[in-house]
């Protein structure tokens, strides 16, 4: 499991004109399901990003979580993430995980999150969104469930 996490100060997303969910002040993250992922992976990223220690202290330095501001996390679905383009010009996305289970992987990753943040949005699983972020920094992480040495 894939995921780009971004501090905001905002984040909104729309489907067909039409907002769907809005965040203040935390974290959007897009997340992707890999073949082979399962609630361990999603798990593991819950917990590693909402204890990342990305916003400012006092003293201006990253030392602060997600929790500890009581910040709030937009999640998106974002199958692209896993797409390979080492061949060629088009992205080819055979790591991706087949809709269904990447639905409930994605459906138990908010889950998961939601008893943990103050306030959760979710962009809509398959739809073309409209995403407008206000980034802060800019602070943008890259994680893996696979890569957790």
């Amino acid at each position: 499991m894939r995921a780009v996490v971004q501090r905001v100060e905002q984040a909104a997303v729309a489907v067909g004109g039409r907002e769907i969910s809005r965040t203040g002040r935390g974290l959007i993250t897009f997340l992707g399901v890999e073949k082979g992922d399962g609630a361990n992976d999603a798990d593991y990223l819950v917990d590693k990003i909402i204890h990342l220690r990305i916003f400012e202290d006092i003293d201006g330095k990253m030392n602060l979580s997600l929790t500890d501001i009581e910040g709030e996390l937009m999640i998106i679905s974002q199958f692209t993430l896993l797409g390979d383009c080492r061949k060629g010009r088009r992205p080819s996305f055979y790591r991706s995980e087949e809709p269904e289970k990447a639905k409930g992987l994605y459906d138990y990753f908010v889950a998961a999150a939601a008893g943990r943040v103050k306030e959760i949005g979710t962009g809509e699983f398959q739809a073309m969104m409209k995403i407008v972020s206000v980034n802060d920094g800019p602070v943008t992480i890259l994680l893996d469930s696979r890569n957790t040495i």
